[in-house]
């Protein structure tokens, strides 16, 4: 990780639990001077106290490290409006339904941006009985692929795991309107717009 924790952040959220600093040195063990020099950036917290640093002011480790809460701000449950995050560590694809602070494999993961599909990463899609085969006209060698499919209605979200050296296709119940993803391991996240 490339932060690490912060005075204010710590004075911050202490605060915010309404600890003082001597309770709070209390719950850790330490001497209410460590946290003073802590939260006026003359001293660092010793790594083994940042899981129960963590604990004691009431955040995930990840929280500490970033500075900043995670807050669940389920205004509307429209499954549109998901984000999407990939592990460039080990392909882990992760989904959630709104804001969130997602690690894998120790690094940070930043959402995913998607972009309109262009000419190398053009998603077709043929009907099959009730569902819709959709392909990606995309090499799938094993340094370049796509990674995943999905595809995302105001309701639910299939996500369909690709691999090097198969196929980019999928079978898919496709209704009248959603939206379709592609993951490029090189290029990124593109989009199809239904309906």
């Amino acid at each position: 990780m490339d932060t690490y924790i912060t005075g204010a952040v710590v004075r911050q959220l202490r605060e915010k639990r309404g600890l003082t600093q001597a309770q709070l040195a209390e719950k850790l063990h330490v001497s209410d001077k460590t946290v003073s020099k802590w939260e006026t950036a003359k001293g660092l917290p010793d790594i083994s106290l940042v899981e129960p640093l963590a604990q004691a002011l009431g955040v995930s480790v990840i929280e500490l490290m970033q500075g900043e809460q995670v807050q669940n701000r389920n205004l509307s449950g429209n499954m549109l409006r998901c984000r999407f995050y990939v592990c460039p560590i080990c392909g882990n694809v992760i989904h959630t339904l709104g804001e969130a602070l997602i690690s894998c494999c120790g690094v940070t993961l930043p959402p995913l941006s998607a972009e309109d599909c262009d000419d190398e990463h053009m998603i077709e899609m043929q009907s099959v009985e009730d569902e819709q085969f959709v392909t990606i006209q995309h090499p799938m060698t094993k340094g370049h692929y796509i990674s995943f499919l999905a595809y995302v209605t105001s309701d639910r979200c299939q996500i369909v795991k690709l691999y090097p050296e198969g196929e980019a296709q999928a079978r898919l119940p496709v209704r009248r309107f959603g939206l379709l993803y592609a993951y490029c391991n090189h290029h990124g996240l593109f989009r199809k717009k239904l309906g």
